[in-house]
């Protein structure tokens, strides 16, 4: 394994150090311990100790097999989902290549 790190900004490293934690706590709320979780994510106990420390370094493969044990995996899902700069961005380009046809007024006659 490669050991240089990847050079990640410093509010990463915290957001990623932080899914590391919880992870960590996932893990100890359902009372696995590190070998039964490496193990079944098919992953050393090393990276295991490497994601729960939230090590850029380690694939998202690797992130992605220990949620899954945990039985998170839905959480991943919600990634991106809700990308409110996205679609604001998107808006903010759309045009207007035509206007819609005026509606005809309806006369008292008819």
């Amino acid at each position: 394994m490669n050991n240089k790190e990847a050079a990640i900004l410093p509010k990463l490293r915290r957001i990623l150090e932080g899914l590391g934690e919880n992870i960590k706590y996932a893990r100890l709320r359902r009372k696995y311990n590190a070998e039964q979780v490496s193990e079944r994510a098919n992953i050393s106990r090393n990276t295991l100790w490497q994601i729960e420390k939230g090590s850029p370094s380690v694939s998202m493969g690797a992130y992605a097999q220990v949620l899954f044990v945990l039985g998170l995996e839905k959480d991943i899902e919600l990634l991106g989902k809700d990308d409110v700069l996205g679609r604001k961005l998107q808006d903010a380009e759309l045009k207007v290549s035509e206007r819609a046809p005026k509606q005809k007024k309806k006369s008292n006659n008819d």
